[in-house]
């Protein structure tokens, strides 16, 4: 069978163009992220960069279906069921850039997996987030997105009982052991760190904007500016990530992106902001008549209908479980308000013209292309059936008729009956999203930990 080059795929002129400004780049990391969010790929030389453009790169389609740990999980069909076969890799327009805080200094390309005939391989979630933008398109509609970033920067060594710490602060050496939300002596005490993360994010063209001291010891928050482009939104997300874990290593630290890495804190999560404009760029979910747009009422409803089928999107695995709670800023129960922190789906104060939603369930250790995704579908549904929202809470509230699953399994059983869940994400990624999750479930459960011994053993 003959390679089909796919029309979205990046022209050879992007290389080459790249190739001739950076000589001092000698080999590039071709990144794929899989469905766990997980960047995957390999190294090329300087000389194999045109050749990817030009003819694209073989990859086994079983990179995406590898567990959190790197297993095959021969339950997503990607393994064995067709002898591993390859696919076929093609770059994504506008991602060649550089890796600034490398030395030998490299590049990164992101690709896009497809089948050998050009469609695209439907285990790619990338091409989830593709489908339900071109539904909007359809309707004439043009999804705006911007992800907030919650993580930990940690120590690279550990405390006296072997536990993670708060990293500790370049300047001073003093480690970060108090809650400071907001304050901005860690910010000054992380100037180092802070100033070349902005430098490096604009050698990138990545959008960063404000950063904050969040809720915790050694835990921050990053923003990034909105994109017309529902897919550079996520991809600037998997980019910060990459930038964010690849600078601290390099500062003698480790960034943490897990959604709960300690137990009496707080958990980290991945706000999602999301307007749809006409096609005149005109936002239709600014406020009418001094209040606020129909559609965006339309658009919170279908969230609230569908959420307790997404959340194994927003919340993938054990860990992801322990961030929510009452009281908390990770939301318990379907419910939205104007201006409210505790709810599920926030419509943020501000200037009515730019009036949007924030969703602020998801973890920052979802997969962001499967997270807009199911955000997208769940506004779609609300459009297209004109739904009405439930009451507004004006303070926190866990009631709503829409129950949500209490834990990783309720979630794993929910989704996995979700007709909703197969169309947000397409049949393949639907499958092979849940093979995975059901096979890191019956892994976890079959495995006894070190403090379950300690806790049962000598009193049962």
């Amino acid at each position: 069978m003959t390679d089909t080059r796919p029309n979205e795929a990046a022209s050879i002129e992007e290389a080459e163009a790249f190739l001739a400004k950076h000589p001092d780049i000698s080999a590039f990391d071709l990144v794929l992220i899989d469905p766990n969010g997980i960047a995957r790929g390999k190294i090329i030389r300087r000389h194999e960069l045109p050749g990817l453009y030009k003819s694209g790169r073989h990859l086994p389609g079983s990179i995406l279906g590898l567990d959190v740990t790197g297993e095959d999980v021969d339950e997503t069909g990607l393994v064995w069921d067709d002898g591993d076969a390859d696919r076929i890799a093609w770059p994504i327009a506008g991602s060649l850039v550089e890796l600034p805080w490398t030395s030998p200094k490299r590049g990164e390309v992101r690709v896009s997996l497809y089948e050998l005939d050009g469609t695209r391989m439907g285990a790619d979630p990338r091409h989830a987030l593709s489908r339900q933008i071109e539904t909007f398109n359809q309707i004439g509609m043009n999804p705006v997105m911007a992800f907030e970033l919650e993580f930990y920067l940690l120590d690279a060594t550990r405390d006296t009982n072997g536990r993670p710490q708060a990293a500790r602060m370049p300047i001073t050496g003093d480690l970060n052991q108090t809650n400071q939300v907001y304050s901005l002596d860690p910010l000054d005490n992380m100037q180092t760190f802070i100033a070349e993360l902005y430098a490096h994010a604009e050698t990138q063209g990545l959008p960063v904007e404000t950063m904050i001291s969040e809720y915790a010891p050694g835990q921050y928050e990053l923003t990034l500016r909105h994109r017309d482009s529902g897919l550079r939104a996520a991809d600037d997300l998997v980019m910060l990530k990459r930038l964010v874990r690849g600078l601290a290593i390099r500062h003698g630290m480790r960034a943490n992106f897990m959604a709960k890495p300690f137990g009496g804190r707080s958990g980290s999560g991945m706000h999602l902001h999301t307007s749809l404009t006409d096609e005149a760029g005109r936002n239709l979910m600014a406020d009418t008549g001094g209040d606020l747009a129909p559609l965006l009422l339309n658009a919170v409803a279908g969230l609230q209908r569908t959420l307790a089928q997404s959340m194994l999107l927003y919340a993938p695995n054990i860990n992801s479980w322990r961030r929510f709670g009452r009281n908390s800023y990770a939301p318990t129960a379907a419910t939205w308000g104007r201006n409210n922190r505790s709810v599920a789906i926030r419509v943020p104060a501000g200037n009515p013209a730019n009036r949007h939603i924030e969703h602020r369930t998801p973890g920052v250790d979802a997969n962001p292309y499967l997270v807009a995704a199911g955000v997208l579908a769940g506004m779609y549904e609300g459009i297209r059936d004109k739904l009405q929202p439930e009451a507004e809470a004006t303070s926190y509230d866990a009631n709503s008729a829409y129950a949500l699953p209490a834990d990783w399994a309720s979630a794993i059983a929910r989704a996995s009956g979700s007709a909703f869940l197969r169309e947000a994400l397409g049949e393949k990624m639907a499958h092979v999203f849940l093979a995975l999750r059901q096979s890191e479930y019956d892994r976890f459960m079959a495995e006894v930990t070190a403090e379950e011994f300690d806790y049962f053993s000598s009193t049962i």
